[in-house]
């Protein structure tokens, strides 16, 4: 007598539909996890240039006034070029808006995240997945 071994096609179609499961669960939390990493290059940025305008204002009594502009190539810091690249976003990436009491860093979105990031003088974060 021979004997007949292996999976019936009723096993193999129970594993490829918890496969099918697993894969519709992990693939939206991964996503996820990669957009906040994501934001998170971009935080770390803005948090670094947030830190040079404290300082500015801690010698000044004032922020420095700047509309729209690029942080990069401005005389009120000491971050050098390059300093803010990083794998998603560069230099160019993040402009300030500013006057003497209030500034808004912002980190644009370009194809990365679905809006701008930005942060103001009171520490809000804002944009990024809306």
């Amino acid at each position: 007598m021979k004997k007949n071994s292996g999976f019936s096609l009723v096993e193999l179609m129970i594993v490829i539909v918890i496969i099918g499961v697993l894969a519709a669960v992990a693939v939206p939390i991964y996503s996820n996890n990669v957009m906040k990493a994501k934001m998170s290059e971009a935080d770390a940025s803005l948090g670094s240039i947030r830190t040079q305008l404290r300082l500015y204002y801690g010698e000044n009594g004032e922020y420095p006034t700047a509309t729209d502009a690029y942080v990069i190539g401005e005389s009120w810091h000491d971050i050098k070029t390059g300093e803010l690249t990083g794998k998603y976003f560069s230099d160019s990436s993040y402009t300030i808006t500013s006057d003497a009491k209030t500034y808004t860093i912002t980190c644009d979105a370009g194809e990365i995240l679905t809006s701008d990031r930005t942060l103001d003088e009171t520490g809000t974060l804002a944009g990024g997945l809306e």
